[in-house]
């Protein structure tokens, strides 16, 4: 079996301190798809945003309807790559640039992130840093099962015989040294044939990564990051969770339940066709119940027949609908929290983004559910977003554009070993083909 099997997803790498970059982020999703092309220009980091090297500056961007997507993962390859040429035409025509590579999010494929401890004899004496790489080559590898592949691999610390805590390991001398390191894996059929969409349009993946982690670089200040949070990635097939604990990403999980399950769950309930039961959950979805619009009636075109008479539905009953599925979701996040390193952080918040966090509610009903300090999520540090980008359903196709910048925190395998194919054409493992160098 060729491919991402058992290997990593395609790496971008760093961006250069001093030089403009352009850089293009796709983010294809179970309802939406989109697209923003950046100019990344160096700038001196803010108070609340140190780890960030450069301003994004937004100059094209588009979203669609998505299609031929479920759970995040492809379900229709034709579908899909029609609607993502769309997607990438519509943003390339606004910035009047062409695109030749993008930067991935994926959402889909039971994410799923493990501690992993390596540890090896140093054979000269003092470390160097191939040892490094090949310690954490060697970790990342036990960490990764049959038919998973690797989305990220970020050492979280380093240890020298023994000695935890080490920041900076080479040129140190010891005679064992290890490494603890934070390994994102992915279903590699699903992250292949995400690959696979984008070469049918003929560009390059630029990178991979995983949505709740951008999402975390796009709505998290570097105090909560420190302090320790989670970011709850809601989206319309998918809910992922990132956490975060001392300034560094240290686990990530999800699983395939999010807004387009409340819309289900409307549509059965008052028996109405999907396209109105997404309408009636944006216009009037809510959390809570009770209060005095509970008791407003509404009438909802039925689903079957044209001449069929309307249903009258409560407010009460729609809220009702959607509390439960809501529920249902945070009770499932609470419970992968509960499994991750955030259980230990007793300040830890929690932060929602993507487009399902957008209901009325959702924060008072987190907070309960969750028992944490719970806020939305919205792009932080972007000058110039339109209105709609500024919402925390974007939070995933802005965090891929700040990425570039935190890509020297990971390890990247070997160029000999990333050699990928997808089957399409040519080779995808080169490390890193920016857009176009500096503009």
């Amino acid at each position: 079996m060729t491919g991402l099997d058992r290997n990593q997803t395609p790496k971008t790498r760093p961006v250069d301190h001093k030089r403009t970059a352009m850089v293009a982020s796709l983010d294809i999703g179970t309802s939406k798809i989109a697209c923003m092309i950046a100019r990344l220009k160096p700038s001196p980091p803010s108070e609340a945003l140190r780890g960030r090297t450069h301003a994004v500056e937004l100059i094209g961007y588009s979203q669609i309807q998505s299609r031929g997507v479920k759970a995040g993962a492809v379900v229709d390859l034709a579908e899909c790559e029609q609607a993502v040429r769309q997607a990438v035409a519509l943003a390339e025509r606004m910035a009047k640039v062409r695109v030749e590579s993008v930067l991935l999010s994926v959402s889909g494929g039971r994410l799923q992130g493990q501690l992993v401890e390596a540890a090896a004899d140093i054979r000269g004496g003092a470390v160097t840093a191939d040892d490094v790489t090949r310690v954490t080559s060697t970790g990342m590898r036990h960490a990764t099962g049959e038919g998973r592949t690797v989305l990220h691999a970020l050492p979280v610390g380093y240890a020298l015989d023994g000695v935890k805590g080490i920041r900076d390991p080479r040129g140190m001398v010891a005679r064992q040294f290890g490494v603890d390191m934070q390994v994102v894996t992915a279903d590699a059929t699903v992250a292949r044939n995400l690959m696979l969409v984008v070469e049918r349009c003929h560009l390059n993946v630029e990178a991979m990564a995983a949505s709740p982690y951008v999402a975390g670089l796009s709505v998290l200040t570097d105090d909560e990051a420190d302090l320790g949070a989670a970011v709850v990635e809601m989206g319309a097939g998918s809910t992922t969770i990132a956490t975060y604990s001392g300034g560094r990403f240290v686990h990530a999980s999800g699983f395939a339940l999010g807004g387009q399950h409340v819309t289900m769950d409307l549509a059965r309930g008052v028996g109405a066709c999907i396209a109105d039961a997404e309408r009636i959950k944006t216009l009037y979805g809510t959390v809570l119940t009770g209060g005095s619009d509970a008791r407003e009636l509404m009438s909802v075109p039925a689903a079957g027949e044209e001449h069929d008479a309307p249903q009258i539905v409560s407010r009460a009953t729609i809220a009702n609908i959607v509390r439960h599925r809501a529920e249902e979701i945070f009770e499932m996040v609470r419970d992968r929290l509960a499994d991750s390193p955030f259980a230990a952080e007793p300040r830890a918040r929690v932060v929602l983004s993507g487009g399902a966090s957008q209901l009325t509610g959702t924060v008072e009903l987190a907070t309960r559910i969750l028992n944490r300090p719970v806020r939305i999520g919205r792009p932080l540090g972007f000058g110039r977003l339109p209105s709609e980008a500024k919402s925390a359903s974007f939070a995933v196709p802005t965090g891929l554009l700040v990425y570039p910048q935190y890509a020297h925190l990971e390890h990247v395998e070997p160029r000999h070993t990333r050699q990928l194919k997808t089957g399409t054409d040519g080779y995808f493992g080169r490390v890193g083909r920016w857009l176009r160098e500096g503009f």
